[in-house]
């Protein structure tokens, strides 16, 4: 966590803008469809090589024997490496802040060591990608075969510390649980899931010199230049990270994986330019996923529906190295109002690569079994399952006693049953019937997610030609930060959007925020903001000290900058357009830089910085053919100000989906006898496609929070998926009358195969 910092001044807030809130559409729209954009494996270097690694094909074990021989002398093979060959590569000090994270901390090749199928023993490099992949495939090795741990029982099984750690707890929740009058207790397990971005994990390594260029597929390129410098052996200012565009990441590419260290290291050892492309198999393997988790949620009312506790106990998997905490009870303690309650979690080794964020880590997991729980408490209660939450709906936030930034979770719900039209339930399992005849479910949720700012340097440039150039060391996932950061200097400065010219994505320029948590918007733009501030305020000192200038010799006091002119206050017969300026002043730019420091883990913060939100899913479900589909989502949101309504919505809905895959399709399968992730294809692995989607209907409470920045902005990315899949479940049981605590929903559950035993409490 981040230590108290001596806070920036106050900016104040934008309250109205002609640019910011307004639907706009992306800037790098046109890059992207016309094949410009470049992502990482775009890059094409003279004398490129090409690296395929050669993976274990057990779980747990040891290498006895390499053979490399038959492929050494394949066509276009440049070098086969292993354990023994590969050279130096080192582990990364203890993390700070966000510097040095990296979640598989032992090196490729580190040993002969094998800890979970698809591991790098070792990797082959040509002159082209299929020599290198048929020289890895060539490359034999045997194995002393160790026996493995898979299993998907996590609770109840041995923990990596003694006793579970307590994460959360106020009051007394045995007493509590012992004594009310209404309790429910059931356990909810989730399956692993695998991320599967369309665009693979890709690193391309240029060694010159004893300097690196990567061309990485990054969602944090500034960690990403620290992880690989200390892993190489080399000085941070030796190592470039460049990522201009990303193929969506949701958290999968947050940190450095095994790979990217391959590329470099083989591009060190052989002075020429190296390229590495994971494949869709590895994507299950070595580059993280979402672990399984077991979570037991038990909850006790009064007869009114006032909770008196919750008891939220969670263990997930991690690898047998490295240990992942995925943090489900992250938004417990203060989602409602409860005198009691605890959390624990804990971690169970398994043979497996090692799990990493998952778009919406922590509270998206842990907010499918707490809202799953709270559906079936209301069901206990014969209660509407809408009134229950708002019953407890909190004055501050219990977990730390601050009050609340900005909340407006009961306007989520009440205004999302409006446009559910949530008045006509009928609490009846399968009473209701849709104008087709078939058997209809609504189900609710609600959902909320952390804001925070993380520190972030910006600088805004206004050029002679009238454009202006910011810059900036973030990224642009597919989010749309590109687009958020030209509105915000085109507020500013005056300068037309199509003439901002936004650069992101490359560790050598002023350091941003990484783009995760949903943080990188509200990090980056009051940077962003005091950049162009800061700008424009230089122009007014140009203006004066410019003999050319008609304002020289002038107070700089008595001047004004608006709408990207420079004129006496108040004036605007005087006003002379900024470029104008730059050009009699012989300049090539007029600069300004800004900085905005972090929120998160400081622990003299006056306010709890939340977002919030409402889900109200619908399905429909044809017995007769064993069909269950999603027909309907509505989603309430109160995520402070929509800097770009139109990016944000499709933040929503892009979200939404994943969750009607997260509910109804997504689980990584592992074999039992070698660990092997069984469905590691786009072919067996299920997501959801174009026909799963619903209708899908998004609002957005417009409460700017300027408390956390100037913009009033907090982030949209995760919450969108939070709640979605317990909404989803909670309308299969109206529906259907089967309660599945075991995503995701199978056809085998509802006809009643084998759902008593996946779902017994």
């Amino acid at each position: 966590m981040a230590q108290h910092k001596e806070q920036l001044p106050q900016q104040q807030p934008i309250t109205k803008s002609s640019v910011i809130g307004v639907a706009t559409p992306r800037i790098d729209g046109p890059l992207k469809t016309t094949g410009k954009a470049m992502y990482s494996s775009d890059h094409h270097f003279a004398e490129l090589l090409y690296a395929w690694p050669v993976t274990a094909t057990i779980s747990s074990g040891t290498i006895q024997e390499m053979d490399t021989a038959v492929a050494e002398k394949m066509p276009g093979v440049i070098a086969i490496y292993s354990h023994e060959t590969l050279g130096p590569l080192y582990r990364t000090p203890p993390a700070a802040g966000f510097s040095m994270i990296v979640d598989e901390r032992r090196p490729p090749l580190e040993d002969k060591v094998v800890r979970y199928y698809g591991q790098y023993v070792a990797v082959a490099v040509a002159q082209t990608v299929e020599q290198a992949r048929a020289a890895a495939e060539a490359v034999k090795v045997r194995y002393n075969q160790a026996s493995l741990s898979i299993e998907d029982k996590l609770l109840g099984t041995a923990l990596t510390t003694p006793s579970a750690t307590e994460v959360t707890k106020r009051g007394n929740t045995a007493n509590a649980l012992k004594s009310s009058q209404v309790v429910h207790d059931a356990v909810y397990k989730i399956p692993t899931e695998t991320h599967n971005p369309i665009e693979l994990h890709a690193s391309v390594a240029v060694y010159k010199d004893g300097k690196y260029t990567l061309y990485e597929t990054s969602q944090a390129v500034v960690n990403h230049r620290d992880v690989m410098a200390a892993m190489l052996g080399v000085p941070p200012e030796n190592v470039q990270v460049i990522t201009r565009f990303l193929g969506s990441g949701f958290g999968g590419k947050l940190w450095p994986w095994p790979h990217a260290l391959l590329a470099a290291a083989c591009s060190r050892n052989l002075g020429r330019p190296v390229k590495l492309v994971v494949s869709r198999s590895m994507m299950f393997q070595s580059v993280g996923h979402r672990p399984a988790i077991d979570q037991r949620i038990q909850l006790a009312a009064d007869t009114t529906g006032k909770m008196t506790a919750i008891q939220q106990d969670y263990v997930n998997h991690t690898s047998m190295l490295d240990d992942y905490d995925e943090g489900c009870g992250e938004a417990t303690g203060f989602i409602y109002s409860c005198p009691n309650v605890l959390v624990t979690g804990g971690l169970a080794r398994r043979n497996v690569g090692t799990p990493t964020s998952m778009r919406g880590p922590g509270a998206v997991p842990g907010l499918y079994a707490l809202e799953s729980a709270m559906d079936e408490l209301a069901v206990k209660l014969k209660m509407d399952p809408v009134e229950l939450r708002l019953k407890n709906e909190p004055e501050k936030d219990e977990s730390t006693g601050l009050p609340f930034s900005s909340r407006h979770l009961k306007e989520c719900l009440t205004t999302g049953a409006e446009k559910f039209g949530w008045a006509r339930r009928n609490p009846a399992i399968g009473s209701m019937k849709n104008a087709e005849g078939m058997t209809i479910g609504w189900g609710v949720a609600a959902c909320t997610w952390i804001a925070a700012r993380t520190d972030s340097q910006a600088t805004v440039d206004l050029l002679a030609d009238g454009s202006a150039r910011v810059v900036c060391g973030t990224q642009d996932i597919g989010g749309g930060t590109y687009t958020a950061i030209a509105q915000i200097v085109s507020h500013e400065t005056g300068v037309p959007l199509h003439k901002v010219d936004v650069v992101l994505g490359d560790s050598a320029l002023p350091p941003g925020p990484i783009s995760g948590g949903s943080w990188a918007t509200a990090s980056v733009t009051p940077a962003v903001l005091e950049a162009a501030q800061k700008s424009t305020e230089a122009a007014l000192a140009v203006a004066v000290k410019t003999p050319e200038s008609p304002f020289h010799g002038k107070d700089a006091k008595t001047l004004e900058y608006a709408e990207g002119f420079v004129r006496v206050k108040d004036q605007p017969s005087t006003q002379v357009p900024v470029a104008d300026i730059v050009r009699m002043a012989k300049l090539k730019s007029i600069s300004g830089a800004g900085k905005s420091q972090g929120t998160l883990g400081d622990p003299n913060l006056k306010f709890s910085f939340h977002s919030y939100g409402a889900q109200f899913a619908e399905i429909t479900w044809q017995p007769e053919i064993a069909r269950l589909r999603v027909s309907r989502v509505v989603t309430v949101i109160d995520a402070g100000r929509m800097l770009n309504p139109k990016a944000a919505r499709n933040q929503i809905e892009g979200a939404v989906v994943m969750g009607v895959g997260m509910a109804m399709l997504e689980a990584t399968e592992y074999d039992p006898k070698s660990g092997a992730p069984i469905n590691a294809s786009l072919a067996d692995y299920l997501v959801a496609v174009s026909a799963d989607c619903p209708e899908i209907d998004v609002t957005f409470l417009d409460y700017p929070d300027y408390n956390l920045n100037p913009l009033g902005a907090r982030g949209v990315g995760e919450i969108g998926l939070a709640g979605v899949a317990a909404a989803i479940t909670n309308a299969v049981y109206h529906a259907t009358g089967v309660r599945v605590r075991n995503l995701p929903v199978r056809i085998e559950d509802l006809l009643g195969v084998h759902g008593a035993a996946r779902h017994q409490a």
